[in-house]
């Protein structure tokens, strides 16, 4: 009897063990809930004929097939009258319709027109369409016996009314559980991807909703956006070295050390500094709003899909930068593009709490990734945010606390979290507080992976939880809630004291602010002295190639 007793103990030991360790299994595989995978911008357009357009990824190839020399010759076309009739004799207006002119040319076969909408037949390939469409009649589950993670990709014009697109979302949704039996789906979006699903909550609601996960999301606010638009611009020295600096490591832009050490001299010298402070307090408050609505309405902000990374806070300015005060010639040109954003703002943006408080209230599952470790683009007022590049873990994470790149969260007000039995929500590079996000247990912090860096762990995270039978949370993975993503064999590893420092500088805000004039010469004489290495290693270098 006793005999017995110990087995059925050992058993069911085994099995109490084997349950918590089974749910902590990431996989892309097994599941039977159908997940739409939305990607982000970025997917290549063509034209009517079928004719490569464009692509983010390709900046170097505008509308019309021009290089950047094209881009830079027409910025230089502008220019000239900038000089002689702006600085000059004051009279802007010129400039700003010249700018928009020649940039225009450039990019009016991929921009959209005054109402948001596409004029000329551009589109995503044919390919991606008819994958939507052929996915619509095809239960993928198969002989396979379980739904991938790729199974039901969702292709969709990136550059449209993300409130339009949620429309095209919801055939599909509809369509894939028609074909499939399934009564919900499983919904993850990376990026732009994730706006597209937020608008599909504000007009169809979450009852298809199986799961909802969230990648590198700007959906919440993106400051790389956000602040550029809104008037709220910076140039900070420092922040535009490190930038430099992460797109060099990453492979993304070549940049030579002695252009690294220039940079870093101009900004140690105070150059940088003095520009800024000389800009504001001459030409910035005329030139910004005209530049910003020229470039806005030349480029990328006629889409509507960018508008969508506006935080709620800077809306308002940022249209009045774009489109020019209530009543003026540029709002009336721009209504109906104007009133799509409205739209979007109004029923998405303003109610983003209230709609993922909704989904956990439906029993949905939720999964939320923010990622950090990389500085963002330089030309914003949070400059200083850790960040994955576009989007603070601020906002990407809906509501965590952090320090800035500077620093670590105070020890008292770390000391004060524990004492509320919230220690555990502290990262191991003591930068972010979780306790604070809107749903603490279900979000997940990566370092070291950029913004457009899906990694594998991401997405098994992102289909395991979202798929789950249950609401899977930071208790459920070996994986803890913060992670580091191993560059050398492409995969995600707890965080720790030991292997949080993974940003390729480092930030000391004495060196980058000095105070003292001590060490503002100390900075310049460095950098002088850096500046003198570097030029001697690039004249010896090009001796020796004439040589050869």
């Amino acid at each position: 009897m006793k005999r017995l007793f110990a087995i059925i103990l050992a058993l069911l030991l085994t099995f109490s063990l084997a349950l918590p360790a089974s749910a902590a299994e990431l996989s892309t595989k097994g599941s039977q809930i159908p997940l739409v995978l939305l990607g982000g911008d970025g997917d290549t357009l063509y034209d009517k004929d079928g004719n490569y357009l464009f692509q983010i990824d390709d900046l170097g190839h505008l509308a019309d097939g021009s290089s950047k020399e094209d881009l830079l010759r027409s910025v230089a076309n502008v220019l000239q009258p900038f000089l002689l009739q702006g600085l000059l004799l004051n009279k802007w207006e010129p400039y700003y319709e010249a700018l928009e002119k020649e940039i225009g040319e450039l990019t009016k076969e991929v921009r959209l027109d005054e109402n948001g909408n596409v004029t000329n037949g551009s589109d995503i390939s044919k390919a991606h369409r008819d994958e939507v469409q052929n996915n619509k009649s095809i239960d993928k589950k198969g002989k396979k016996g379980y739904y991938a993670y790729q199974d039901y990709k969702f292709w969709y014009d990136w550059r449209l009314d993300p409130m339009e697109v949620a429309d095209e979302l919801n055939d599909y949704i509809e369509a894939i559980c028609s074909v499939t039996g399934a009564e919900k789906v499983a919904i993850v979006g990376r990026c732009v991807g994730c706006n597209i699903m937020l608008a599909y909550l504000a007009k169809y609601g979450n009852g298809r909703v199986y799961g909802f996960g969230l990648d590198g999301t700007s959906s919440n606010g993106g400051e790389f956006i956000s602040e550029a638009i809104s008037g709220k611009f910076r140039l900070d020295g420092p922040a535009i070295e490190r930038f430099l600096i992460d797109y060099d490591e990453l492979g993304m832009l070549q940049v030579s050390d002695f252009v690294l050490a220039t940079v870093d001299l101009l900004v140690k010298s105070g150059a940088v500094e003095r520009l800024d402070a000389v800009t504001r307090a001459t030409i910035y408050d005329k030139v910004v709003k005209g530049v910003t609505s020229a470039l806005s309405t030349s480029t990328f902000f006629t889409m509507p899909c960018y508008w969508g990374f506006v935080r709620a806070e800077d809306y308002d300015a940022a249209i009045e930068y774009v489109f020019g005060e209530p009543g003026s010639e540029k709002r009336t040109q721009y209504a109906g593009l104007i009133a799509k954003l409205d739209r979007y703002h109004t029923e998405v943006v303003e109610r983003i709490p209230d709609l993922m408080q909704g989904l956990a209230e439906n029993g949905s599952n939720i999964a939320i990734v923010s990622k950090y470790g990389f500085q963002i683009v330089p030309t914003c007022e949070s400059s200083d945010a850790i960040a994955d590049q576009y989007a603070s873990v601020k906002y990407s994470s809906f509501g965590a606390t952090t320090s800035t790149i500077y620093g670590t969260l105070p020890d008292d007000y770390i000391a004060a979290r524990e004492a509320e039995g919230k220690g555990r929500y502290i990262s191991p590079d003591r930068q972010v507080d979780a306790s604070t996000c809107l749903f603490p247990d279900y979000t997940w912090f990566t370092k070291g992976a950029r913004h457009g860096n899906w990694t594998r762990t991401e997405n098994e995270l992102m289909y395991t939880v979202s798929t789950a039978d249950r609401q899977l949370t930071i208790d459920d993975f070996d994986l803890t809630q913060f992670m580091v993503y191993d560059a050398e064999n492409k995969v995600m590893v707890p965080m720790t004291e030991e292997n949080c420092h993974t940003e390729y500088w480092t930030a000391d805000e004495e060196v980058d602010h000095p105070t003292s004039f001590l060490q503002k010469l100390k900075n310049y004489f460095g950098a002088l002295r850096e500046w003198f290495r570097q030029l001697i290693l690039v004249l010896k270098e090009k001796t020796a190639k004439q040589a050869d």
